[in-house]
């Protein structure tokens, strides 16, 4: 059974290219705004909601968001409430991907293992730099009342028919991405695996990672999974690539 998927943009950020791209170079000061979305896939048996993005309610660890709603607004705007939710594909457990944890009564929440273990580990308490990049909320509401909700997976797996997890790492310890099926053929949602087309067109790292080898074998991995004909859908890039406008410029059908 395939799946509609839209993307929900529910806050965008200005920035300059050295903020997103490791290394510099002499455009790392040109301006390089980012977007910020959660991807909603929905067919007659299930609804999925990959990413679960930041709260406006609640402070940001970074300068200058401008959101445009909470991405449950933009599911209100597709007609689905929290409640419709049935699973909760968590790609990783950075801040800008928790912040709503807490909305989905009945949802199922997939993480991998290896994102868990790492962010409730040794390691990631003794690396402060990281610190600012998880919500304790959110992994304490992962951990506690929604702990039996809670699927832990390993490398790949099919959360319902039709849409898939795969662990590529990198970005993060247990980064993954979904590949979902579509009337238009297979969709690869990057998430931060790739924040931007750039990153896979150039083979250039975001500078924020885990493993810098590994970002490396996960855009191997992003087109291994895609194909010649799939889409691969970056985690904050602006332009979409295709998407079309069905609400307003901010929650778009991409397949």
């Amino acid at each position: 059974m395939t799946f509609a998927v839209h993307a929900i943009r529910f806050a965008s950020r200005p920035g300059v290219r050295g903020q997103h791209f490791l290394g510099h170079d002499d455009r790392s000061a040109e301006p390089h705004p980012t977007a910020y979305y959660v991807w909603l896939a929905r067919n007659d048996a299930h609804t999925v909601l990959v990413d679960a993005g930041i709260d406006p309610a609640r402070p940001a660890p970074i300068d200058g968001l401008a959101f445009h709603g909470s991405p449950i607004d933009g599911l209100a705007s597709l007609g689905a409430r929290p409640g419709d939710v049935d699973h909760v594909v968590l790609t990783h457990l950075h801040y800008d991907h928790t912040g709503t944890v807490a909305a989905f009564p009945s949802a199922r929440y997939v993480v991998q293992r290896a994102e868990l273990d790492y962010w409730t580990g040794p390691l990631a308490a003794r690396i402060r730099r990281e610190h600012w990049l998880v919500s304790r909320d959110d992994l304490a509401h992962l951990t506690g009342p929604a702990r039996d909700r809670l699927d832990l997976v390993e490398g790949s797996t099919e959360v319902v028919p039709g849409l898939e997890v795969h662990h590529v790492g990198g970005h993060t310890a247990g980064m993954q991405v979904v590949r979902v099926d579509t009337a238009s053929g297979p969709l690869v949602l990057a998430s931060d695996a790739a924040h931007f087309h750039e990153n896979l067109d150039a083979d250039r790292p975001p500078p924020i990672l885990h493993s810098l080898p590994d970002v490396h074998l996960a855009f191997d991995r992003l087109h291994e999974l895609a194909g010649p004909d799939a889409l691969i859908v970056p985690g904050h890039d602006p332009d979409l690539m295709g998407g079309v406008q069905v609400h307003n410029d901010r929650v778009m059908r991409i397949a």
